[in-house]
């Protein structure tokens, strides 16, 4: 199947990923790892390679292997601060939500077609997330009401999903959606994403570029690539 074949109402249900496919939250959690990172020569190079849809522990353990370095894990509650993964991984988070506070959010004119679209027709979707901040990302984008299942990092750890690029995830809110994933579209902007989508066995993953680059999504399993969503909107 290619972009020309695909139409949403063909399946039972849609699964969303949400930075960098719904909202551009991608460029907030860049800046904000930027931002913790700047000791280490960061580039955004670096954020597509090593953190762009892990958790974010596991993010954070992916860039300093990088670099040659490590430090001890420590524990989820750990405050924000230099010494352990977790601390270093609370402090992204901070970031982050200093910056979303700040600036707010919008979701891609595309995404926002489409959610209209499913909504329309009546295909059921849902998001699955790494990220811990899932809920006021839909809230200040002002989607919270469009989506009643969300699988998010809070959701994976309570639940011990492994996180992208294993399917766990995907699987679990295909389950909760009340779809099987022979008929579930997976969307994914992340090299890792696709990667969950693909090995989940989903009917179609749809890898969106939002600089990944289409060769990377195909290598790692998207059915075909899109550069925005708007591209698969009926004309």
């Amino acid at each position: 199947m290619d972009a020309s074949q695909f139409a949403w109402t063909d399946f039972a249900g849609v699964l969303f990923d949400l930075d960098g496919v719904i909202t551009p939250t991608a460029e907030v959690h860049e800046h904000a790892w930027g931002e913790l990172f700047a000791g280490h020569n960061y580039t955004e190079a670096d954020y597509l390679e090593y953190i762009d849809g892990k958790p974010r522990y596991d993010g954070v353990r992916s860039f300093l292997a990088s670099r040659g370095l490590s430090l001890p894990d420590g524990t989820p509650e750990d405050p924000p601060g230099d010494d352990t993964v977790c601390g270093l991984g609370n402090r992204k988070n901070a970031l982050f939500n200093e910056i979303l506070e700040r600036d707010g959010i919008a979701p891609y004119p595309g995404s926002q077609a489409t959610l209209d679209l499913l909504e329309d027709t009546g295909v059921p979707s849902a998001i699955v997330s790494s990220s811990r901040n899932a809920v006021p990302v839909l809230a200040a984008a002002g989607l919270s009401d469009r989506f009643g299942i969300i699988i998010d990092g809070i959701v994976a750890a309570n639940a011990g999903l492994n996180g992208k690029p294993a399917p766990d995830g995907y699987l679990l809110g295909a389950a909760r959606l009340g779809t099987d994933p022979a008929t579930t579209v997976v969307v994914e902007d992340a090299v890792s994403g696709v990667a969950a989508g693909a090995a989940g066995n989903f009917a179609v993953v749809i890898g969106v570029d939002r600089g990944a680059g289409p060769e990377a999504l195909l290598t790692h399993g998207a059915t075909f690539v899109v550069s925005d969503l708007d591209e698969l909107l009926p004309r």
